[in-house]
């Protein structure tokens, strides 16, 4: 990784004065961008402004900001390096200090400070002031590259915007169909069970139809064999009586 692959950087700091001077209106706040350098990619170039009266400028080579890492002792690879520093000027403790050398009470040069976290290495790096159309160009230039930050960021925006939208439709579409084929399944419940119930009461009924039938008087009469046994019952060949005459009764001999 390189300085040339680090996006910009754009962040508001508060400046101050050393050594402080209490009786003196607080400066103005600072706007301050940190890039790639444009001739030379491995290196960085740093504005800070008021756009009033005060503009810096530091232009670090590779070469340079290898001392400063030697300097502050932050080890590792280059491209650590590289991350330490972003995520120091993007996210931690950052100031500008200006130091009050012209007569006149301006400052000539100014010192950006950061540091990532607390008893972490700090990053000390030295600003010259720019004048008259240097530092109008510096100021333009900073100015040009924050509207394209913010159209790339409203950009991406309106992209993440018009993404969630649709996405908002599939899943509202998704939870149509849900609900349709909820009704669906419980229409088709419904009426498998209504079925069902139809069935059951159906079965139900031939039931108490045949119990009632089989518990009926004439069923037991026509089912019961000591009804019929002795109308129907039939005497032996063996045992019935041969009649084969008048039988006579002779009174007059008895007499």
């Amino acid at each position: 990784m390189s300085f040339e692959e680090m996006p910009p950087v754009f962040r508001k700091v508060i400046a101050e004065w050393s050594p402080p001077r209490p009786l003196t209106k607080p400066p103005a706040p600072f706007l301050f961008r940190v890039h790639a350098d444009g001739n030379d990619h491995s290196g960085i170039r740093i504005i800070a402004t008021d756009f009033q009266s005060n503009t810096f400028q530091a232009i670090k080579s590779r070469h340079q900001l290898e001392d400063l890492r030697d300097d502050i002792g932050i080890g590792g690879s280059w491209s650590e390096f590289i991350d330490y520093v972003t995520t120091s000027l993007k996210s931690g403790d950052v100031k500008l200090v200006m130091e009050d050398l012209y007569e006149s009470g301006g400052a000539s040069h100014a010192k950006l400070i950061a540091q990532k976290a607390k008893g972490m290495p700090r990053l000390s790096i030295s600003l010259g002031k720019l004048v008259n159309g240097a530092a109008s160009e510096a100021m333009a230039n900073l100015s040009l590259e924050l509207y394209k930050e913010f159209k790339d960021v409203q950009r991406l925006l309106i992209e993440e915007q018009e993404s969630k939208y649709q996405l908002t439709k599939v899943v509202a579409a998704e939870q149509e169909k849900n609900v349709t084929l909820q009704k669906q399944l419980d229409m088709l419940l419904y009426s498998r069970k209504h079925k069902l119930q139809k069935i059951s009461d159906r079965d139900n009924s031939d039931s108490t139809s045949v119990m009632v039938s089989q518990d009926s008087p004439d069923k037991h009469a026509a089912y019961n064999p000591s009804s019929t046994k002795g109308a129907n019952r039939v005497v032996p060949a063996h045992r019935r009586s041969k009649v084969r005459g008048a039988v006579l009764d002779d009174t007059e001999d008895d007499a």
